[in-house]
């Protein structure tokens, strides 16, 4: 059998139906790149040294991480065959990662008076729960786009100001529909403005608890739409044109900016972790620890010995 063919056999026995629907289409990634790389490779003579020539050609063109990635699903394919004594040997092990340099990848994210600018050009209509207070909304808790989607009233306590976060919005899926949270880390509380919290609660009054309200569920959202929106109001505002999820590297910054501890950012955004937190915005923390460094600086000479 060839390679490429019974990995496909593998993810259909195996991964499809108990994996996330976004995870599965990684694996179908995987197959289709497996089946353009090796579409002669059989999986009776797969050895070390074909196994490793097939990485390599993966990490021609891609940086290191996805050439690890690439390769722990292709592993634990070949793992199982290696039991199920259709090989006779494990042809991963001892495998070399290499992977082109990884390109600079900047953050994009706004500071806190150019998200103030944002702000003030959203329209927020009164009568209607569109993407403009959806872009609030994101900007002032950090949510995932998907997250925030699929926010329906139930989730809103508006005696103590706290959003519920227990489910995500499967907008990549035609068939639209709730899906589990990306970790357990992210089922949490974020707590809201009080102002935040009564504009809500009078924008959502009459709206199914149990229903998402940014949109219609008969219709397909797409995370490009909302991106639009984000492009014409941050050229209106005159600010730098940032995406969906970079208003929450925005609401990340400015709360850190802001001298709250990464402790308290990384729960609010339901990181699994704080080294998350901290390797996500070390640029900032750098920032500000020189800040930090100035201030102790001007403290200190500030005694007289």
């Amino acid at each position: 059998m060839l390679f490429y063919e019974y990995f496909k056999s593998w993810v259909d026995a195996y991964k499809a139906g108990t994996v996330a629907e976004v995870t599965l289409s990684k694996y179908r990634m995987t197959y289709m790149r497996l089946k353009e790389l090796a579409p002669t490779l059989d999986l009776s003579v797969m050895g070390r040294r074909e196994y490793q020539q097939l990485i390599n050609d993966y990490a021609l063109t891609h940086e290191k991480q996805t050439t690890m990635d690439f390769h722990r699903q292709l592993k634990a394919c070949l793992l199982d065959a290696y039991d199920e004594k259709i090989i006779e040997r494990d042809p991963t092990r001892k495998v070399v990662i290499r992977g082109k340099m990884p390109s600079e990848k900047k953050m994009k994210y706004l500071n806190r008076d150019e998200l103030q600018k944002l702000l003030n050009v959203l329209p927020l209509h009164s009568d209607k729960a569109g993407f403009d207070w959806l872009i609030l909304l994101l900007a002032k808790t950090g949510l995932r786009f998907a997250e925030g989607l699929a926010l329906t009233p139930n989730d809103f306590d508006f005696s103590n100001k706290k959003i519920r976060v227990n489910k995500t919005w499967n907008y990549k899926s035609a068939s639209g529909r709730f899906m589990p949270t990306k970790n357990q880390s992210s089922v949490r509380e974020v707590s809201i403005d009080p102002g935040l919290s009564d504009q809500f609660e009078q924008l959502i009054k009459g709206f199914p608890e149990d229903e998402p309200f940014f949109f219609d569920k008969a219709d397909r959202v797409f995370n490009s739409t909302l991106n639009n929106y984000l492009e014409r109001y941050c050229r209106e505002a005159g600010v730098p044109v940032i995406s969906a999820h970079c208003l929450r590297h925005t609401h990340a910054s400015v709360l850190l900016a802001a001298g709250v501890s990464i402790p308290s950012v990384s729960k609010r955004l339901g990181h699994s972790n704080v080294t998350t937190t901290q390797d996500t915005y070390i640029h900032i923390i750098r920032e500000l620890e020189e800040k930090d460094k100035n201030k102790a600086m001007d403290c200190m000479s500030s005694l007289c010995g």
